[in-house]
């Protein structure tokens, strides 16, 4: 578990600042007449703001390659 956690840390910071930021934009900006799909509820907005954050993040992460796979021949 604790492996799983370390791979993927910058998703996961991702999730967590996405997710925040979703949610305050839909408190400070939002769609006040229900109309817009994503920012009139704060459970869309903080989804959406959670996977673009994660996404976003997730792009820096080194993939490590293995040694004997770069060999084969």
């Amino acid at each position: 578990m604790k492996q799983l956690i370390k791979q993927n840390i910058l998703t996961i910071i991702g999730l967590s600042i996405g997710g925040i930021a979703g949610f305050l934009y839909w408190n400070y900006v939002g769609c006040t007449s229900n109309t817009c799909a994503i920012t009139s509820h704060p459970l869309n907005s903080s989804l959406y703001g959670a996977v673009m954050g994660g996404l976003l993040l997730s792009m820096f992460k080194s993939e490590k390659s293995d040694k004997n796979s770069d060999n084969k021949e």
